[in-house]
């Protein structure tokens, strides 16, 4: 009888010792590999689209495999204004979002873009986000969405193309224009009507007269879209000098992972930053000589007049965005001090 219990609770104990390690290696399988969305703007085989390719990438080798991401293009998964809030509800794991797209649900994100007339030089750029005080403002204003943010990357000047010469700026009267958020508010200043668009669907809409031109997040953009077989004329002033642009996370996600992974993530979106301002600069140039071999045409220098008027749209747009809630107003107090 002894033995007849003993026999049985070596069984159960082997038994029992099996399946809890079954159990942990479930649990090791189960922290071993996080499988990760990750979507951005461009289409894929873009030049900009294969940077985020190369960020995935980089994640996986600094992670040793135990993130896994999987990247979606532009008119994949999610569409261009939904992205903020698929990575929010975790349906995408990791987002580069276009925060125009986004200024109803976070109005801070506008502003952290860079309103019309901001900086193009990188050195300020990264001293205001990383000395400043930018970044600590866009940690909270995107914590409280539920997302964390990591290190944001730079894109060069943003230019509008059109059909039609633009000889001055009243010339932008009744036209319209692919221009959400600020942008838009800015050219609604000069009399043009703003729609906004999917990236993807610039090309034909402007074939087919939906729009009478369109901005692009900066020159590559037109150039991969191809817009200039659409449209052949470039206005010389820029909307902006500069893009900032965010790579988020959803933070339920963020916090399954070691501290070690959340430092190799981060890491990896760092060197992204770096490789999207070195490569940003140099396709540019080749961007803009490829257009203009096109058929691409300048407008005329601007005139003193038109500089002044530019210059007057993007004025108000401090004091209308400082009002959007209390992440704006910080960022747009910091601007103010930086201008004193």
């Amino acid at each position: 009888m002894f033995n007849l219990f003993g026999n049985i609770k070596k069984g159960l104990m082997t038994t029992s010792v099996v399946a809890l390690l079954g159990v942990m290696t479930m649990v090791d399988t189960a922290s071993a590999t996080q499988n990760w969305r990750f979507s951005n703007l461009y289409g894929r085989g873009t030049a900009f689209g294969e940077l985020y390719q190369d960020l995935a990438k980089d994640i996986e080798k600094r992670t040793n495999g135990e993130i896994k991401v999987q990247v979606l293009y532009s008119g994949e998964g999610v569409g261009t204004s939904g992205l903020l809030g698929a990575v929010k509800s975790g349906l995408i794991t990791m987002g580069a979002p276009f925060q125009s797209m986004h200024a109803g649900e976070l109005p801070s994100g506008v502003i952290e873009i860079g309103l019309p007339g901001g900086t193009d030089d990188a050195v300020e750029l990264h001293k205001l986000f990383h000395e400043d005080g930018f970044g600590d403002v866009m940690k909270k204003a995107y914590d409280a969405q539920g997302l964390v943010w990591l290190e944001p990357y730079i894109q060069p000047a943003v230019y509008i193309i059109t059909k039609k010469p633009i000889n001055s700026v009243a010339d932008f009267q009744g036209l319209k224009i692919r221009a959400p958020g600020a942008y838009g508010k800015f050219l609604r200043e000069l009399g043009a009507s703003p729609v906004s668009l999917a990236w993807s669907e610039i090309y034909t809409s402007l074939a087919t007269g939906v729009i009478d031109g369109s901005i692009g997040s900066n020159m590559i953009d037109h150039r991969d879209g191809n817009h200039v077989e659409v449209a052949k004329y470039m206005y010389r002033l820029p909307l902006a000098g500069a893009q900032v642009l965010p790579i988020v996370v959803n933070r339920s996600a963020w916090n399954k992972l070691s501290d070690n992974l959340k430092k190799e993530v981060y890491e990896a979106t760092v060197s992204h930053a770096k490789a999207q301002l070195e490569m940003g600069k140099k396709w540019e140039k080749e961007a803009l000589a490829q257009m203009e071999a096109k058929g691409l045409q300048w407008s005329a220098e601007p005139s003193e007049a038109d500089k002044a008027t530019w210059k007057k749209a993007g004025a108000g747009l401090w004091e209308e965005y400082s009002s959007q809630d209390k992440y704006s107003k910080d960022l747009i107090d910091i601007l103010k001090k930086q201008t004193k």
